[in-house]
């Protein structure tokens, strides 16, 4: 495994571990309650425990060295766990909906309250705090999995917080409606998170373009170019797992060797991967300058200038991803 990768299999058991042990502490104040809307929560958990476990499958599958069947490695399985557990949540949003309408119609006597809130409120804080680290922890190490789990922690949180606030106004007030009331407002939330996860992995399955990821990249060459790379297109980047995917064309100067352009093609990866990480598979076709590259070509000491250098061109998404080279009017499109 990856460090990053082992990191990330090895938190994943720890939300899977958390997982079971909060499902418990729910079930035993359901048990001391018996109030459905506690029920509710704890059926969530359900989708939590299984969620967590998927995640921990993913993980271990994504991290598995690349193999004659799966010669771009095992990443994207990252991306169907994701859309399991975001089908997931949309589904135990649903059942919410369906456990608070029907406590409102027909409401269950409840039990001790006092102590079924402060069972419930630990596992509140609990899966916020986890699910706050997952994000974090994902985002630093590039896995879906890992944010996607943080997100449905959260919006486990969001739903048992509703779950609470009805609970305390139902023990201060004794409507009985109200905690059913407020659980279905965060019932919607945890729908929405869950379409969400699941947009965000149908996008990485199908290579849809991650925009911020190659606005940040675009950006980062940008700042850190050399007078060599007189231009950069054709770029694209995907993500499996925690391994980008990158490839794009470069343009040099057309009478580099083979052993000067090769300098120039790893100080692209050198750059790349000090500010990504080492996770990082790179490919770069080297296309040879024209005349016309001349005018937006800065480089000082060439001693086969056509024309004299007028501006450089700032690279942008737009004409960075156009497979063709740069020049005073198509780099500016």
């Amino acid at each position: 495994m990856h460090s990053k990768a082992h990191e990330n299999y090895q938190f994943q058991k720890i939300v899977a571990i958390v997982g079971v042990l909060l499902f418990v502490i729910k079930l035993v104040a359901w048990y001391m309650t018996r109030s459905v809307a506690i029920f509710t929560d704890a059926l969530e958990s359900v989708v939590n425990v299984i969620s967590g476990f998927i995640g921990l499958y993913s993980l271990y599958l994504s991290a598995q060295p690349r193999d004659r069947n799966h010669p771009y490695g095992h990443g994207k399985v990252e991306f169907i766990s994701a859309t399991i557990e975001g089908g997931l949540i949309v589904m135990a949003g649903i059942a919410i909906i369906f456990e608070g309408v029907r406590n409102i119609v027909n409401p269950q006597p409840i039990g001790q309250l006092d102590y079924g809130i402060l069972l419930v409120a630990v596992t509140a804080v609990v899966n916020y705090i986890l699910g706050w680290y997952a994000i974090k922890k994902g985002k630093t190490n590039k896995s879906l999995a890992l944010v996607a789990s943080g997100k449905h922690l959260q919006s486990d949180t969001y739903s048992t917080v509703g779950i609470i606030l009805g609970l305390l106004l139902l023990y201060f007030t004794n409507l009985h409606w109200l905690d059913s009331a407020v659980a279905l407002i965060f019932a919607f939330i945890i729908i929405v998170t869950g379409y969400k996860i699941v947009r965000g992995a149908v996008s990485g399955i199908m290579d849809e373009t991650d925009e911020a990821l190659l606005k940040e990249v675009v950006d980062y060459l940008e700042l850190n170019r050399k007078e060599n790379w007189i231009d950069l297109h054709n770029m694209r980047i995907i993500k499996y797992g925690s391994v980008l995917h990158f490839d794009c064309h470069m343009t040099v100067p057309w009478y580099f060797t083979i052993v000067e352009g090769h300098k120039e093609v790893e100080l692209l990866e050198k750059d790349i991967s000090e500010h990504f990480g080492d996770d990082l598979e790179l490919f770069v076709h080297m296309d040879d300058c024209k005349t016309f590259s001349c005018s937006i070509c800065s480089k000082q000491d060439c001693p086969f200038r056509k024309e004299p250098f007028v501006e450089q061109i700032k690279w942008t998404i737009e004409n960075v991803s156009k497979n063709k080279r740069h020049t005073r009017t198509t780099g500016k499109e």
